[in-house]
């Protein structure tokens, strides 16, 4: 799958995610309206904002998909990780809202309407389930912060779901502290994919080499290549986690000086069967000094 198909096929998810939760939360308002339930209003305030969230995140996921130019000679691929960061950064927040809600609900447990908490949460369910199965497959980082986005509330909805049959079906003051308890450890089950997200979003921020690269491998496979003697300098990283960057030293044996370019080409084909997307070969010769002084050393 070519990686401008990717980046099509992530803005196309997102703004389907928009879609379900913009008009989920103009059913929730109005619902809130009609029952003249404030839980129903806070939510559908909630999912409000959660569809400017999606908006921004789709406004840089496209803004990824433009090409390079003189301010960002790479592209802006990048941009994508930004939405992922802001998107992890309102779940962070909502999450905290929830646990400060949860732990207050434990200490002051209050009546909820059962009926109407199992015809919401089934209603819930289904809108987000949809979005979710259209963000499953996604592979950018902003997708997956997305597709959290979305779990958070397709589990906290299978919570009230649980909760509200639970409700129903048996009495009791404890029932009153289902919905706290699950709401607690649905967000314990967020902040993993939190962490998870933002340490691979910052990964790649930081140009660590990509999870998935065997250096030692790679390594290999370039002293493989008929004509290279050596290599040095060699870093790989990546763009936004689905496009990598690839450069590296060579040092031909000597007698090759005549065949550069196969050698060249050779090396590229290595990087690319490595999943490196745009690689940069530098050749020397055995005769030359190390061309690597701006860095003060090879590495």
């Amino acid at each position: 799958m070519s990686h401008s198909h990717n980046h099509d096929s992530a803005s196309k998810n997102i703004v389907t995610a928009f879609i379900l939760n913009l008009v989920f939360a103009v059913v929730e308002l109005v619902g809130g309206l009609l029952t003249n339930s404030v839980a129903i209003l806070s939510d559908a305030l909630h999912d409000f904002g959660d569809s400017v969230s999606l908006a921004v995140a789709w406004g840089l996921q496209r803004k990824s998909k433009q090409g390079r130019d003189a301010q960002f000679s790479y592209g802006y691929r990048r941009f994508s990780l930004l939405g992922s960061v802001f998107l992890s950064g309102v779940l962070l927040v909502s999450s905290i809202f929830i646990v400060s809600e949860a732990v207050e609900r434990l200490l002051n447990p209050a009546e909820v309407h059962a009926r109407g908490m199992l015809w919401l949460a089934l209603a819930g369910i289904l809108v987000n389930g949809l979005a979710i199965l259209r963000l499953q497959r996604g592979k950018t980082l902003n997708e997956r912060a997305v597709w959290l986005h979305l779990m958070e509330d397709v589990l906290g909805w299978i919570a009230v779901l649980v909760a509200s049959v639970v409700m129903l079906l048996v009495r009791g003051a404890w029932v009153g502290l289902l919905d706290p308890i699950l709401s607690l450890l649905i967000t314990a089950w967020v902040l993993r994919g939190i962490w998870r997200n933002l340490r691979s979003t910052f990964r790649i921020l930081l140009q660590g080499v990509p999870a998935e690269f065997d250096m030692e491998g790679l390594g290999a496979d370039i002293l493989g290549v008929e004509g290279v003697g050596s290599f040095h300098d060699l870093h790989v990283w990546s763009q936004d986690g689905t496009t990598h960057v690839m450069t590296v030293h060579i040092v031909l044996e000597r007698g090759q000086d005549a065949d550069i370019q196969r050698v060249k080409r050779a090396v590229r084909n290595v990087g690319r069967a490595h999943d490196a997307d745009h690689v940069t070969v530098e050749v020397e010769l055995p005769t030359d000094p190390p061309d690597c002084e701006y860095i003060g050393k090879c590495d």
